[in-house]
């Protein structure tokens, strides 16, 4: 069925398996009553039973939480903190300035992108060790054909986020999965026969823990997209408080111009 006939199909119905609500009756959450069978329940749990449709055990919902608390910096000078905070500078909607920081919380190089790449370099490294093959070999057929995201980090390699984790992953119990365990292999696969500086970063460590708990690539990024989301509040409020564009004001003469001189405008006069 395609074309005309499949949208026919679809035409004035929502065929959902999700939810739906009835106003003045019932809300229903992936076939939960909303208000009644999970009432109470925590936001975290909430938000990855909607992504996954399944519930997830208390330490495991205590590591999801830190994984978003431990990476939620108020520093306005981070790439998505300040298309927030420079959105409250120019007294635009806070909402606005939220949505456009999440939106660009997907940076290629140093945002989500990393991360859909770390959880699909250790999916299909778990698969090839469960099938026999050695962790070593495999990493070096990586490396002969594309970049292993998630180590090394620019401007400091050591990551200062990674001891807090891994301490919550231990108090959790949650050490003895196969990807977690695996990354720390090719850390020193890497620091040791490559380059000492491609030391494990955040996106790395907590990829291989989606992997453990069961996260496809797409269910990764809904969780991992929020994972700055923290941090991006405080810097609207601050910003806000500040007299209006005074937020990394640029004087002209702090720019480094190369392009052409000084050039009359068509239709100006000198006068």
């Amino acid at each position: 069925m395609k074309g005309p006939t499949l949208l026919k199909a679809h035409t004035g119905r929502l065929q959902t398996q999700v939810g739906a609500c009835w106003p003045g009756s019932r809300a229903v959450f992936r076939g939960c009553d909303l208000h009644g069978d999970i009432q109470g329940i925590d936001w975290m749990d909430l938000y990855v039973f909607g992504i996954t449709g399944r519930r997830f055990s208390a330490p495991e919902i205590t590591l999801l939480h830190g994984i978003w608390t431990l990476t939620s910096y108020p520093d306005a000078r981070l790439w998505n903190n300040r298309v927030a905070a420079l959105a409250a500078s120019t007294r635009s909607a806070s909402v606005l300035g939220l949505s456009a920081a999440i939106a660009v919380s997907e940076a290629g190089v140093y945002g989500g992108g990393p991360g859909l790449r770390a959880i699909d370099f250790f999916i299909r490294a778990g698969q090839a060790v469960q099938v026999g093959q050695e962790i070593r070999p495999f990493v070096h057929q990586e490396l002969a054909s594309r970049r292993i995201y998630g180590y090394g980090r620019p401007i400091n390699s050591k990551d200062e986020r990674l001891p807090a984790l891994i301490a919550l992953v231990q108090a959790q119990k949650l050490a003895e999965g196969r990807h977690y365990q695996l990354a720390f292999a090719v850390e020193d696969i890497l620091v040791h026969e490559k380059q000492p500086f491609l030391k494990m970063n955040y996106a790395a460590l907590t990829a291989a823990l989606a992997v453990d708990l069961g996260f496809t690539p797409r269910q990764y990024q809904l969780f991992n997209i929020l994972k700055t989301l923290g941090g991006m509040p405080p810097c609207i409020v601050e910003a806000a408080d500040k007299p209006e564009g005074t937020l990394f004001p640029t004087p002209c003469t702090d720019i480094t111009y190369e392009g052409p001189g000084r050039r009359p405008w068509p239709g100006k006069s000198d006068g």
